[in-house]
């Protein structure tokens, strides 16, 4: 062939190749429910043994500073499908099922229409109107408890493997030239409140920690507790506490079960990330691990969630994608990152259109370590479940303060902490002469954010 035909064949090759969209990555979601930040030891729990999803952490970017916008779990999976505040998509216990309009904003919806494969095993926790979900997801396998299933040969399941069985079913079910958007909600490690027991792990679990002192919180202090407010002395943390805490041989066997059940969801993360590598899908798969919200272990004399303090709204994010670049591995982030920002960096990463309504942020730029000027260094939490025992709130947290705003207590009802000196937030400031300017500008902030989250965010269509 002529060296000048050649040439032109090699130009018009290469223009093609050019011209081919990059393969979109498979994204596989992984939110674990009730999950406090610092349960692994990534996140610097010397106590606890989480090799699998540590290794996610030594692979790709550690969130150091993720929270909730509600630390509830019906509300907060509605922010991560649909990217927005509770004060937006108007959602959680008690409340009408989650608008069409939010279905569609939400990313299997979106990811769907740009041509993925998505599915969805585990704890779903969002109402939605008839039909929705067959339009959310093209594979859809609500599970719940019992923890431990009895099968008809007389053996027995825990249900964290039987979400893994059947994620690794919807595998099973996709092909070569479709990318795939894979959501595993496991139940654990939430509590089984109407059991004595309260905590089920997977049985392989049985002996781990058996030998572990968990230390005790040093707020869940009788002296401590009884200086809260009525309100609060008698919420329901106040009750729960007393199923799992109130003796210290019953707090080291709950605690003990808690993080066995975080155990067993690491022991399924390994197998996950095994079997994707057999099927040679771990180089095309990201992989994102999080929380539903965080988790009071007898702190302030408290069990489970609900209210507006670190340790109720801070909860583990990390992302893995193998496609980055060396330098981009194994890497930490302390910059605020938020469970309404997940819809918009799984759609970004897809390459797909993203919604008007997300009032979240895609991570993107983070994970590549380009912090753009403008990131957030502050964010609103909101509470609004009616429940009796359950006192509402709302506050901000910024780079160095938190404030908190009860709605159902004494009327005026505030706390302030400055967390970057008092990490348990235990000496409130609110009655301080020194941070009264403070305390105006965040009762001011808290009604700012509110207003334009529920009243300026785009209506989605």
């Amino acid at each position: 062939m002529p060296a000048f035909r050649l040439s032109a064949v090699l130009v018009f090759a290469n223009c093609l190749v050019a011209q081919e969209p990059a393969k979109r990555p498979n994204l596989l979601i992984l939110v674990t429910d009730d999950q406090r930040f610092d349960s692994l030891g990534c996140t610097g729990n010397q106590f606890v043994d989480t090799p699998h999803v540590d290794a996610l952490a030594r692979d790709g970017v550690n969130f150091r500073q993720a929270f909730v916008t509600t630390p509830i779990c019906a509300a907060s999976r509605a922010s991560i499908l649909c990217g927005s505040y509770e004060s937006a998509h108007r959602f959680t216990f008690g409340t009408p099922p989650l608008a069409d309009s939010w279905v569609d904003a939400s990313y299997p919806t979106r990811l769907r229409a740009a041509g993925y494969r998505t599915g969805f095993v585990g704890k779903f926790g969002v109402k939605v109107p008839e039909g929705a979900t067959a339009r959310m997801f093209d594979s859809f396998v609500p599970l719940s408890p019992p923890y431990r299933k009895r099968r008809d040969d007389g053996t027995e399941r825990h249900l964290t493997d039987l979400e893994t069985d059947r994620a690794l079913e919807f595998l099973d079910g996709c092909n070569a030239g479709q990318p795939w958007c894979l959501s595993i909600s496991f139940n654990a490690p939430h509590a089984d409140d109407g059991s004595k027991q309260q905590y089920f792990w997977p049985h392989e679990q049985d002996t781990v920690y058996a030998q572990t002192e968990f230390p005790v919180p040093a707020s869940m202090d009788d002296a401590f507790f009884t200086r809260l407010p009525a309100f609060l002395r008698e919420s329901e943390s106040r009750v729960r506490f007393g199923w799992r805490f109130d003796t210290p041989a019953k707090y080291q066997d709950m605690v003990r079960g808690y993080h066995r059940m975080i155990r067993g969801v690491d022991a399924a993360v390994g197998r996950l990330r095994q079997e994707l590598a057999r099927r040679e899908l771990a180089t095309d798969t990201i992989v994102v691990f999080t929380s539903d919200n965080g988790y009071f272990l007898g702190e302030r004399g408290f069990a489970d969630k609900w209210y507006g303090y670190e340790l109720s709204l801070r909860v583990p994010m990390l992302v893995y994608d193998p496609r980055a670049p060396g330098l981009h591995r194994g890497t930490t982030s302390d910059h605020v990152v938020l469970n309404v920002d997940l819809a918009p960096t799984l759609l970004q990463l897809a390459g797909a259109e993203p919604s008007a309504a997300h009032q979240g942020r895609s991570v993107v730029p983070l994970l590549a370590g380009r912090a753009p000027a403008d990131w957030r260094s502050e964010f609103l939490f909101e509470h609004r479940f009616v429940h009796a025992r359950i006192p509402r709130s709302e506050g901000v947290r910024t780079d160095r303060f938190t404030y908190i705003s009860w709605l159902d207590g004494v009327p005026g009802s505030e706390e302030l902490y400055d967390h970057r000196a008092d990490r348990d937030q235990v000496h409130d400031l609110v009655a301080d002469p020194g941070f009264a300017a403070t305390l105006l500008a965040l009762r001011a902030r808290t009604d700012t954010l509110r207003s334009a989250w529920s009243t300026t965010s785009t209506a989605p269509r």
